[in-house]
Parts: C-alpha cells; structure tokens; sequence
C-alpha cells in the first residue's frame, strides 16, 4: 500500500489549487492522508479527486471542518494502526513530542502522522513511526516545499520526503 500525505496547506477558496508535484507524486497512491489546517473544504475535494481521504483537522480550520473531521483519529490501513493528529495541542514542549504523547498504549498505534510545524520529520521512536509531510503550499523557513509518502508492505513500512521548489499550480 502507498500512502501519500500532506498537511498544512493553507489555501482558501480564492485560490484553490494545488502544486502540480502533488497531483504528480500521488498518482499512484491508494490512500491519502491529511494532517489539518486545509482552511478549506474545497481542499478535501481537491484530494479526492485523486484517492480516497482521511483526515483531521488543525489549529487554523474553521468549525465546519472541524465538526466534520475531528481533531484525531485512529485509522486501518494495511493491518497497520495510524494516528492522525496535526500536533498544536497537547502535552510536550515540541511539536513531535506533542503528536506523539497524543497516542495512549491502548491506541496502539504503529504510525503517528501529523502536521502543524510546517517541518518535514521522520523518527522512529518505540517502534512508532513519527511522519510530518511538510506543506507543500507553506513552506514558512523551511528551503523548500514538501509532502511525503509512507509504504506498507507485508509487516514493514518505509517512507520518503519529497522536495520541490517552485510550485507549479494546477486545480
């Protein structure tokens, strides 16, 4: 299975659309994974278009998607369990630290997916996977933008960060 993931992509109705590196780079994926801060709809359907969707929503959504989505869920994916959380609240000093302690024991999560920082991330931490996509739209300080794609297959799973510089938008 190959899951692409995204968060952070702060676009609004008057301009909604996505960097053309996005469209290219989940072509082939089975499942998309969003980790809030969409600010708008329009962008859960931007998405769909391309694979099927789950997600939550971020510190910056309005009420509408949070009343939709949520703020965490756990879901299946290829017999493995991942957390969705965007990492604004919750105990810990850093944004990880925060989307991880988000995750008791009894979720028995695999993966942690979040977003919130705007920063690419990757660790292994007891056996959990902890995945920040980046913003592909939002780059803040970071050199470039980003998304990134996490792989299952059989009982291991890898992942990757994608890079790119200028955004070349499509809708």
């Amino acid at each position: 299975m190959i899951i692409g993931v995204i968060s952070d992509t702060h676009l609004f109705s008057r301009q909604l659309v996505l960097p053309q590196q996005v469209w290219d780079g989940f072509e082939e994926v089975d499942l998309i994974l969003h980790a809030g801060d969409f600010c708008d709809w329009g962008v859960h359907d931007l998405l769909s278009r391309m694979a099927p969707v789950e997600a939550i929503a971020g510190n910056n959504d309005p009420q509408s998607i949070v009343q939709r989505l949520g703020r965490k869920k756990v879901i299946e994916a290829a017999g493995k369990r991942i957390g969705l959380v965007h990492g604004d609240g919750g105990l810990g000093g850093s944004t990880p630290e925060r989307a991880f302690k988000s995750f008791t024991e009894e979720d028995q999560v695999d993966i942690v997916v979040f977003g919130h920082s705007h920063i690419p991330f990757a660790e292994w931490r007891k056996e959990i996977l902890l995945f920040n996509p980046g913003s592909p739209t939002d780059k803040r300080r970071q050199s470039q933008y980003s998304y990134g794609k996490i792989f299952i297959q059989q009982d291991e799973v890898t992942f990757e960060h994608y890079f790119f510089d200028k955004e070349k938008m499509r809708d």
